[in-house]
């Protein structure tokens, strides 16, 4: 399928999104007739669910947006014709561009050199991370510092948890 250029766009969701299943699943978008031909979109939203109870996750409404602004604007950015908005004198939608760890627009060569693998995560890689600018030395000192005072506090409140139970008559 990927060498015949029917596989258009992998989005990764997370897992315990359906009732039935706890696993990740992914979504293949097939067309015989691509928009941009060559390229596959890859999505990962593995990380993108909120938790709704303990074993259920879902997809906000604003995350799906996402999603699909994201599909458009790729498809969009490979079509020489004006977008539907600019004709219609909407809003044109936004320029696509990969975002690293959320989006990538990979050629077949690439996805061949992989093996023909279409995990999204692969290609997306890891995302940005901002650097604060703060010496690991440093970092390293404040973290124990605070780390110490939780413990001292977790400390405190045991002590008082196995005071109130001796109170209720109960020993640990």
């Amino acid at each position: 399928m990927v060498d015949a250029d029917v596989v258009e766009v992998m989005i990764a969701l997370p897992g315990q999104l359906f009732f039935n299943t706890q696993i990740p699943a992914c979504l293949w978008f097939l067309a015989k007739q691509k928009k941009r031909k060559g390229e596959v979109l890859f999505i990962d939203a593995r990380k993108l669910a909120t938790m709704i109870s303990r074993v259920q996750s879902e997809l906000t409404d604003e995350v799906i947006a996402r999603i699909s602004q994201t599909v458009t604007a790729w498809r969009e950015s490979g079509n020489a014709a004006p977008s539907r908005h600019s004709r219609e004198g909407g809003n044109p939608s936004p320029a696509y561009q990969d975002i690293p760890g959320f989006c990538r627009s990979v050629p077949l060569a690439e996805i061949a050199q992989h093996g023909h693998v279409l995990t999204p995560g692969r290609y997306v890689g890891a995302e940005e991370v901002e650097d604060d600018d703060e010496a690991f030395a440093d970092k390293m000192q404040t973290l124990t510092a605070k780390l110490g005072e939780q413990m001292a506090k977790g400390a405190e409140l045991d002590a008082l948890i196995r005071q109130k139970l001796r109170g209720l008559g109960y020993e640990f």
